[in-house]
């Protein structure tokens, strides 16, 4: 059976998450609806990462193993179509050999976060950005992420539910970066914990705001206890930019 890599983008707003549920209403569940008819047949998504509800993307992947060869711009337009209206759409398919998989291949996840720091109601990023009223100083946040970027015991910034076998994770990337009125959050890493980026966010935001130094933030890192941390953000924010096979 021929295997399929796809690159897949949606607007989580309105979905439970990525992951199929008993209820319906998940990513997954689009995406394997719009197979179904394309081809007829039961066809699994296999995603690299599990968004939570109201979580975007821009470069989820996903593979799956269809029945038999088809091209792949006839694949991706064929189940776009079948997607219609839901905001989900495969950007790119590609075939790959049968050795490949979505999650277990992946060497790095790339998030990215979106705060709009200004006084206004948001218009056109509602629910695809978290607006914060007071001031934030994007300096300030970056040099204490600094702090987190390496391997550590992240039990702090990790949800209750979360159902990794260790909290330990390397943080390659976390960088805070200004654009006018929006401050942009980029983190990189070869696998996240459960909450993890919104957790590290919403703590920054408390060191933009100075309710938070550097120090703070470090104390709470190595409390290795959920209860120090700052203020979960909100998913509205928050995308998977893309994933990395080398």
């Amino acid at each position: 059976m021929p295997r399929y890599k796809l690159t897949i983008e949606y607007d989580g707003t309105n979905f439970v998450g990525w992951q199929s549920q008993a209820d319906g209403g998940s990513v997954q569940d689009v995406l394997e609806a719009g197979f179904k008819g394309f081809c007829g047949q039961d066809i699994r998504v296999n995603g690299a990462g599990r968004t939570d509800a109201g979580v975007h993307a821009l470069g989820q992947v996903a593979h799956v193993d269809l029945p038999e060869p088809v091209r792949t711009d006839t694949l991706r337009d064929a189940v776009n179509a079948h997607m219609r209206p839901h905001p989900v759409a495969i950007v790119e398919a590609e075939e790959v050999g049968g050795d490949f998989e979505a999650r277990f291949s992946a060497t790095r996840r790339h998030y990215m976060y979106r705060i709009v720091n200004r006084r206004a109601p948001l218009t056109l990023d509602r629910g695809q950005a978290w607006l914060v009223h007071k001031p934030l100083d994007a300096d300030a946040m970056h040099a204490a992420a600094q702090l987190l970027i390496g391997k550590h015991d992240f039990t702090t910034f990790r949800s209750m539910q979360c159902q990794a076998k260790s909290p330990v994770k390397t943080l390659d990337e976390l960088s805070v970066s200004r654009y006018g009125e929006e401050i942009e959050i980029i983190a990189r890493a070869r696998s996240f914990l459960h909450n993890q980026v919104r957790s590290l966010v919403g703590s920054l935001k408390l060191v933009g705001e100075g309710k938070w130094s550097a120090r703070d933030l470090d104390r709470a890192l190595k409390a290795r206890d959920r209860a120090a941390c700052g203020p979960v953000a909100p998913p509205d924010g928050l995308y998977l930019l893309k994933v990395d096979y080398d």
